[in-house]
């Protein structure tokens, strides 16, 4: 006889894990002990040697789905003298390191529960067990037990309370184990307020078939709903919301119901229907379908991931708008006094229950590419997994951008990317940012010791950095904007570097002042030299050109020889360029895109971030041909001049601007190819990594990497974080890591 102490680090807790341990020990004959701690789960066992190793090899490969097994520590010793296995109350240590799940969708036997009448769950909108439920956005503290969750303050009933200590039930230990008896309820307000009578969720059915908006309070925040088949309804919500063309996300009751909408392939399907349940961009049927959802041809769909999503569809709604219920560039609304004030006027009717919220937590939102998620938006259901790469990288803080601002926390050789924030433009989101901030350093125990912002000064996230640095005496790095992204793509890949970054988004602060945007760089997380580029472009108005697109349509027809009849106000755009007053230049790809557009008589004025490329890459079909490249200088610059005359004769000689659009993106690829074939003659390098926003265009996306492959390149894009800013503060830790001597594991 023999003892064995097994320390696991992972996601561990929350997730069905000590029932698992419970019953393995029970089949290999041992005794013993387990209990949460704040680094994850210990067990302290007695048995044969034999047995005990044979467990230990068990454990890692027969735990919970759910359950991610970071490590494991093995101690042998004299037996304890156990005689039976006991769970013990939750341990507190001074060092924790536990990680902590994701809010997890319905599993089917909660779903089944739901559905069958007699269950003494059935329609209760709060089912849940350790295969499911909320697990993030209810958690104040670690360990992960219930008084330190929302649900601490609904005690359980008798019948739960035996639920939850029976060995042999699937709500053994679930935190968040509720029945209609003693668990949170669901209750509907009319606008006024007024809690009204009856079935709440039918109540709220009524008014979404009545053509009434609702607002219903999901897992991390509040969502506008309604028919989305109604154009009428939906630009109602538009003008309500002040969202007068960005696409919605629509959630469906089910596959069927979106491939009424959408083509679905099987690695799609099969991230539609996991247990993080995020958006998914699918292409339209038709791709000037559904204009009042989108203007492109994608449309983001999710399916129900909770049990009052599944009971508000019934079996008569096939597809409701589930958009974010919040005003333009504000956080998601998450508590019901918030809820009520801030969108009244906008929602007829709130669906709400008296479960908190702890932590805003938004859809995830994805492409599917090579199978696995491409993402826009890496927040619910991923959020606060880590991105593990080894080495020792702990104690530093990165602060990330302003656009889709995210932060990175990290801990020996985890990294903890937060969920998204939104653009920090005013103090609320502000605030918001900054409460996370401390929440994930209580969470996972991280005292930062440095850290790490964009190099842009006039970012909120620069400016918190700086004035926290100060504040706690900490070293403070500034990293490049595009170096970072590059970096970032470097670690989500398990790249140690040196290799070539073409990072192409829409703007970011330049090593000289200007703004960049379409660059080529070369190195790896310690430093970069800038090769390759493209010709600046003038952006008369500065910022608001990234709005007024025909200002950067102007810039380019002008400087190309190009007439600029039919462009109002070019008189004064001229008189501007002539002057040079307030034109500051940017090498931005995204204002390429913008400028093209305009130029087609795609978009001239954009109501969000990013409209005219993602209505340039709409307009493209597959055409022959590309337009002429021009490259010279150093750094090595795409001369667009060329470009752009030969956009003009197309258009002015009627040919289609689907074809033209093709015909650019071709252009931008074929010159991306000649640029980086250059510049790995220049360095010898043939690793490529693909980084910044406007990798989010499906057609470079796709496209780029085959042609580059065929020429022998290694090519890398992003898996585990974002493309765009959202995934920066990845990038901007590892060059932090790199520029302050800590050690880095191994890449590839």
């Amino acid at each position: 006889m023999e003892s064995l102490q097994i320390r696991i680090h992972g996601i561990v807790q929350g997730v069905g894990f000590r029932p698992f341990v419970h019953r393995l020990v029970r089949e290999y004959g041992l005794t013993g002990t387990i209990c949460n701690s704040s680094s994850g789960v210990e067990l302290e066992l007695d048995g044969e040697h034999e047995r005990l190793a044979a467990f230990a090899e068990a454990l890692p490969l027969r735990a919970p789905k759910l359950a991610v097994i970071e490590r494991t520590e093995l101690r042998w010793g004299r037996p304890k003298g156990f005689t039976d296995f006991t769970i013990l109350p939750s341990l507190t240590e001074e060092k924790r390191n536990t990680l902590l799940s994701p809010d997890i969708c319905i599993c089917d036997d909660c779903l089944r529960e739901l559905l069958t009448p007699g269950d003494r769950r059935y329609r209760y909108p709060f089912i849940n067990c350790t295969n499911c439920g909320p697990r993030f956005t209810i958690i104040k503290d670690v360990p992960y037990d219930r008084p330190l969750t929302s649900m601490g303050r609904f005690p359980m009933c008798p019948d739960c309370e035996r639920e939850y200590h029976d060995i042999e039930n699937r709500r053994y230990h679930a935190q968040p184990d509720c029945c209609p008896v003693c668990g949170p309820r669901v209750f509907f307000l009319d606008d006024e307020g007024r809690e009204l009578p009856g079935d709440a969720i039918e109540t709220a059915r009524a008014w979404l078939k009545a053509g009434k908006i609702v607002a219903v309070k999901g897992l991390g925040g509040m969502h506008l709903a309604c028919l989305a088949e109604d154009a009428a309804l939906v630009r109602t919500l538009r003008r309500r919301k002040e969202r007068d063309e960005k696409p919605f996300a629509v959630m469906c009751r089910d596959l069927a119901a979106v491939r009424k909408l959408c083509e679905v392939t099987a690695d799609e399907e099969k991230i539609l229907t996991g247990f993080r349940r995020p958006i998914v961009l699918l292409r339209k049927k038709e791709k000037a379908a559904l204009a009042h959802l989108s203007e492109n041809g994608f449309l983001g769909v999710m399916l129900p991931y909770t049990p009052l999503h599944v009971l508000l569809f019934g079996d008569d709604l096939d597809a409701l708008v589930m958009t974010s219920a919040n005003l333009s560039d504000t956080p998601i609304v998450y508590r019901n006094g918030e809820a009520l004030e801030r969108l009244r006027g906008i929602a007829d009717g709130f669906l709400l229950h008296d479960r908190d919220i702890q932590t805003r937590c938004d859809d995830s939102l994805c492409w599917v590419s090579g199978g696995a998620e491409y993402f826009a938006r890496r927040s619910r259901g991923y959020v606060p997994f880590p991105v593990q790469l080894g080495g020792e990288l702990g104690g530093i803080l990165a602060c990330g951008a302003e656009q889709k601002a995210s932060f990175c926390l990290s801990r020996e050789g985890s990294v903890f990317p937060s969920q998204h924030i939104g653009d920090l433009k005013n103090a609320e989101t502000l605030a918001h940012y900054e409460q996370q901030i401390a929440h994930f350093e209580r969470l996972f125990d991280i005292k930062p010791r440095l850290l790490v912002c964009d190099e842009h000064p006039d970012y909120l996230s620069t400016a918190y950095a700086q004035e926290r640095a100060a504040r706690e005496g900490l070293p403070l790095i500034r990293a490049q904007h595009h170096h970072a992204h590059m970096a970032a793509c470097m670690a989500d890949n398990g790249l140690a570097g040196p290799c070539i970054g073409l990072v192409w988004d829409g703007t970011g602060y330049g090593e000289d002042g200007t703004t960049w945007g379409g660059e080529c760089l070369a190195g790896d997380y310690a430093d970069f030299r800038r090769l390759g580029s493209i010709r600046p472009i003038p952006l008369m108005g500065g910022d608001r050109a990234v709005k007024e697109l025909d200002r950067v349509a102007f810039a380019l027809l002008e400087e190309s020889g190009c007439g600029t009849e039919g462009i109002e106000n070019a008189a004064l755009y001229r008189q501007m360029l002539c002057a040079g007053f307030n034109c500051p230049p940017s090498s931005g790809m995204g204002r390429l895109f913008d400028g093209v557009a305009a130029i087609l008589g795609i978009k001239t004025r954009a109501s969000y971030e990013g409209q005219g490329a993602v209505l340039l890459e709409a307009a493209a079909e597959e055409a022959e041909g590309c337009y002429p490249v021009v490259l010279a200088g150093e750094p090595l610059r795409y001369d667009w001049r060329e470009t752009v005359r030969a956009i003009v004769r197309e258009r002015d000689a009627g040919v289609p601007v689907s074809v033209i659009a093709g015909r650019f993106h071709n252009t931008l690829i074929g010159m991306a190819l000649e640029m980086l074939r250059r510049v790995s003659a220049e360095t010898g390098l043939r690793s490529v990594v693909l980084s910044g926003g406007t990798f989010q265009n499906q057609i470079l996306l796709r496209r780029l990497p085959e042609r580059l492959r065929a020429e022998g390149f290694a090519v890398y894009t992003h898996r585990r974080v974002s493309c765009n800013d959202e995934g920066l503060s990845l990038g901007q830790l590892m060059i932090a890591a790199a520029r302050s001597g800590r050690a880095l594991a191994a890449g590839k």
